[in-house]
């Protein structure tokens, strides 16, 4: 059973691993359900001499629960479903089966949900039912975040301004609709992209302060010029939100091997250890993702600080 606050992307945790493990993934919101929805329907069976010439009735279970194979059974929104419903779900997790119907046996049940201090309209899980599940507490994580943003494609000025102010990734604000969560900076990136004000995901607080940022994209250096190698005449920023949006940007646009190479040595030379540490574990996990790794390091060979950080990084990742 996995806690955590809403849009932290619990559900997109769940479906990743089994994605990632080549398994099946059933996503199933017990809230949008009735009890009758998951136990299935009831079915007159004509008396018989199997059954003593009395009739009787047997459950249809619904077809979108699993019967064959090995995967996720995910029972998302689980503490949100109605005190009824709950009853019907405790009898398919504690059991494994509900009226006529069994979860095939290469099949996991987790679930998920929001915490009554996240002002979530949830109801008391039984304790039958919580004493079943192993019970896991998530919390958003900008490192995390950060290399599931670089691996998607997001914009790269939502990528720079949450390394610039990493505290508005998450900040649940019940009072407005709208506020600042993973789940709602994805959002956020399709918007600013469409070249739409991002205020209707994450607030005009939070629109507003990320617009500021944006103007600073007016007076960091020629990106391009130094991904091409020409940036020798070309000064690093003096301005932290300016150095940000350099660092980030640089390893955005860098989807080239050589391009990665050219502004791994401009920042050797124009910006402190910090930054040059910033763009190589983020240039890394972004080249892992897009399954690059194995072009950049061949090419890191041609450059032994490169080299040197390329090899750090991999025994900090073989590590965990």
């Amino acid at each position: 059973m996995i806690w955590g606050a809403p849009g932290i992307g619990k559900s997109s945790i769940v479906q990743q691993i089994a994605r990632k493990s080549k398994i099946g993934f059933i996503d199933v919101r017990l809230s949008q359900l009735a009890p009758t929805d998951l136990r299935g329907l009831p079915v007159a069976i004509p008396p018989s001499e199997k059954n003593n010439n009395l009739g009787t009735s047997t459950w249809y279970p619904p077809e979108f629960l699993p019967h064959k194979g090995e995967g996720i059974l995910f029972l998302d929104e689980l503490n949100m479903a109605p005190p009824a419903m709950q009853g019907v779900a405790q009898q398919l997790i504690l059991d494994r089966r509900v009226g006529a119907y069994q979860v095939p046996d290469g099949w996991f049940i987790w679930a998920a949900g929001n915490r009554k201090e996240d002002r979530a309209s949830v109801f008391d899980m039984p304790s039958p039912l919580a004493n079943r599940f192993l019970h896991l507490e998530v919390e958003a994580d900008f490192d995390s975040f950060k290399a599931y943003a670089l691996g998607a494609n997001f914009n790269e000025q939502i990528i720079a301004f949450l390394s610039y102010r990493p505290i508005l990734l998450h900040k649940l604000n019940p009072q407005h609709h709208t506020w600042p969560s993973p789940r709602s900076w994805e959002m956020a990136s399709k918007l600013h992209t469409a070249k739409m004000t991002i205020s209707p995901a994450v607030g005009r607080e939070t629109a507003a302060e990320f617009d500021a940022f944006v103007q600073l994209y007016q007076n960091i250096p020629n990106l391009e010029d130094i991904l091409i190698g020409k940036g020798n005449n070309i000064s690093f920023p003096t301005e932290p939100s300016a150095r940000y949006a350099t660092t980030i940007g640089l390893t955005v646009r860098a989807n080239e091997t050589e391009e990665a190479l050219n502004a791994f040595n401009w920042l050797s030379t124009k910006a402190t250890a910090e930054w040059l540490n910033l763009f190589a574990i983020d240039l890394f996990s972004k080249m892992e993702s897009q399954g690059k790794i194995g072009a950049l390091a061949n090419l890191v060979n041609t450059e032994p600080k490169f080299k040197e950080f390329f090899q750090k990084y991999r025994e900090l990742i073989s590590s965990f």
